[in-house]
C-alpha cells in the first residue's frame, strides 16, 4: 500500500518547490488537482468489474509510469522555456527549430528500433532504459549550459545542443511505447476511450512541468547576473532518476507478474490464435503487416498531421507572445493552459468515443480535427490583423484539440489495433510519424517565420489539418477485430 503512494508524495515535492518559486497556492497545488481528477475518473470507470484490489495495484502501476512518462516531457520541452532565457544571442529562432527539429526526426526513426525491442523487452525495462538515458542527457546539457554561460567555454551552444538533444530524443522515444505496452495488459478495450482522456492528462502534467514549474524553477534560481538556465536541464535529470528507482519497485508488465491473472482484453491480438501467430512473426513481417492495415496507415497519416499542428501551436504560440510582447493569461500561463486543454480534450475525447461510439476512436478524432480548422482559419486572420484577444484563446482551443487526437490515436488506438504483443511496435510507427512531422514544422517554420513573418504561421497549418481531417472521417467506423469477451478481475 505506501509503495503506490510514493509518487503522490514526489508531486508535493515538487509542489513544495513551485510554492517557494512563484507564491501562486492555485498553481503550486494543481498537480494535486490532477492527479485527484485522474484518480476519480479511473475509480469511476469500471465497466468490466474488476475486483478493486486489482484496481488498486493497477492504479499503482500506471501512475508510476505515467509519472515518468510526464517527467520525460519535462526533459523534452525544457528546450522551449530555456530557449526564451538563452535570448536570440545565444540561440537564434532558426537554430531553435533546427536543434528541436533534427531531435524530433531521430525521435520519429527510433521507433523502427525501439518499437520491436520494446515489445520483446517489455515496457518496464525499455522504461527504465529511456529514462536513464533521458537524464544522463539533460546533465550534459546542463554542463554545457553552465560552461558557456559562465565563460568557461568559448564555444556555441548550437552544434553541442544538436547532438546531445538528438540523444536525449532517442531516449525519450521509450517512453511512449512503454507505457502502451504495459497498459494494453492491464486495460481492457473498453476502458481505454476513457484511459486515453488519462493519457492525455499525463501528456498535459508533462507539458506543465515542461513550462510553468521550469520556468518557476529558472525564476527562483534567477541571480543579479541573469537566469541560471542549466537548471532547467539539472532539474529533470535529478527528479527522473527518482522516477528510475520507482519504476524499479513498483512496475510491472503484466497483472500475472503482479500476482493476478492476465485476461483477455478484446483488442486485435486477443484472440488466442493470433496471439500465437504474432509470437511466431518476425520484426519484418510484422512491420509489413502493420503498414499494410489499412486503418494503420490512415492513422499514420492523422499523427502525422498532429506532430505538425500540436507543436506548431505549442512551440510558436510563445515565441508570437515573445515577439508581439502580447502578456495576456493565455501566453504567461502556457503550461497551465496546455494542461487544461489537455485534460479537456483528452476526456472530452475518451468519453465520446466510449460512452457513444462503442469505443471507435475515428469519431472523437474527427470532431477535435473540425475544432481545429475553424481554430486555424480565424488565425489567418487574427494574426495579420493583430485581433490578439483572440489569438489566446484560439490557440488554448486548438490545442485541446490536438492534445485530445494525438491521446486518443496514439495512446490509445495504437493499443486496440496493435494488441498486447504488437503495442509497442504499433504505437511506435504512430508516434514516430507525430514526431517526423514535428521535425517538418520546426524545421519549416523555423525558416518561414524569420524570413515571411508571423502571417504565414496559421497558413502553414491548414492544408494539414485538412488532410487530418480527411483521415479521421475516412477512420470513422474502424474497430478492431477481436472475438473473445472477458470479465473483471
Amino acid at each position: 500500500m505506501v509503495k503506490w503512494l510514493v509518487p503522490i508524495v514526489l508531486i508535493a515535492v515538487e509542489v513544495g518547490v513551485y510554492l517557494k518559486a512563484s507564491h501562486d497556492l492555485f498553481v503550486g497545488l494543481l498537480p494535486f488537482v490532477v492527479i485527484g481528477i485522474i484518480t476519480f475518473i479511473y475509480a469511476m470507470n469500471n465497466p468490466v468489474g474488476h475486483s478493486k484490489k486489482f484496481r488498486i495495484r493497477s492504479y499503482a502501476n500506471w501512475l508510476t509510469l505515467g509519472l515518468t512518462y510526464a517527467f520525460l516531457y519535462m526533459g523534452r520541452y525544457n528546450l522551449t522555456r530555456a530557449k526564451n532565457a538563452f535570448g536570440d544571442e545565444l540561440m537564434s529562432k532558426e537554430q531553435f527549430g533546427i536543434i528541436f527539429g533534427v531531435g524530433a526526426v531521430v525521435y520519429g526513426l527510433s521507433f523502427i528500433i525501439n518499437g520491436p525491442l520494446t515489445d520483446k523487452l517489455g515496457g518496464k525495462k525499455t522504461m527504465i532504459i529511456g529514462a536513464t538515458g533521458t537524464l544522463i542527457a539533460n546533465f550534459i546539457l546542463g554542463v554545457i549550459t553552465y560552461q558557456v554561460m559562465n565563460g568557461n567555454w568559448s564555444i556555441s551552444l548550437y552544434i553541442p545542443f544538436v547532438i546531445i538533444y538528438a540523444i536525449n530524443m532517442y531516449f525519450q522515444s521509450f517512453g511512449a511505447v512503454s507505457i502502451v505496452k504495459v497498459n494494453a495488459a492491464w486495460f481492457h478495450i473498453k476502458e481505454r476511450g476513457v484511459f486515453g482522456g488519462i493519457f492525455g492528462t499525463l501528456i498535459s502534467l508533462g507539458i506543465f512541468l515542461a513550462f510553468d514549474l521550469t520556468g518557476a524553477i529558472l525564476h527562483f534560481t534567477k541571480s543579479t547576473t541573469g537566469y541560471q538556465v542549466w537548471w532547467a536541464f539539472f532539474a529533470p535529470a535529478i527528479i527522473l532518476l527518482i522516477m528510475v528507482i520507482l519504476d524499479i519497485f513498483i512496475i510491472k508488465d503484466t497483472p500475472g507478474k503482479a500476482g493476478f491473472e492476465d485476461f483477455n482484453t478484446g483488442d486485435a491480438g486477443s484472440d488466442e490464435s493470433e496471439s500465437k501467430e504474432n509470437k511466431k512473426t518476425g520484426t519484418i513481417e510484422l512491420y509489413k503487416k502493420l503498414l499494410t492495415h489499412p486503418v494503420i496507415l490512415m492513422m499514420i497519416a492523422i499523427e502525422f498531421c498532429s506532430g505538425i499542428l500540436r507543436n506548431g501551436i505549442m512551440h510558436w504560440g510563445p515565441q508570437y507572445a515573445k515577439d508581439i510582447k502580447l502578456t495576456n493569461f493565455f501566453f504567461t500561463e502556457w503550461g497551465l493552459v496546455l494542461m487544461i486543454a489537455g485534460i479537456a480534450g483528452g476526456f472530452f475525447a475518451g468519453f465520446v468515443s466510449d460512452k457513444f461510439f462503442q469505443s471507435r476512436r475515428g469519431p472523437s478524432a474527427f470532431f477535435l480535427y473540425a475544432g481545429m480548422l475553424v481554430s486555424f482559419a480565424v488565425l489567418i486572420f487574427a494574426v495579420p490583423y493583430r485581433a490578439d484577444i483572440l489569438i489566446g484563446p484560439i490557440a488554448f482551443f486548438a490545442s485541446l484539440c490536438v492534445i485530445g487526437v494525438h491521446g486518443m490515436i496514439s495512446g490509445t488506438a495504437s493499443m486496440d489495433f496493435g494488441g498486447k504483443k504488437a503495442a509497442a511496435t504499433t504505437a511506435g510507427i504512430i508516434d514516430g510519424f507525430v514526431y517526423l512531422g514535428t521535425g517538418l514544422q520546426s524545421i519549416s517554420l523555423g525558416y518561414i517565420i524569420p524570413k515571411f513573418g508571423w502571417s504565414y504561421w496559421p497558413i502553414f497549418l491548414i492544408p494539414f489539418t485538412v488532410v487530418g481531417l480527411f483521415f479521421t472521417w475516412k477512420i470513422w467506423s474502424a474497430f478492431p477485430n477481436a472475438t473473445k469477451k472477458s470479465g473483471g478481475h
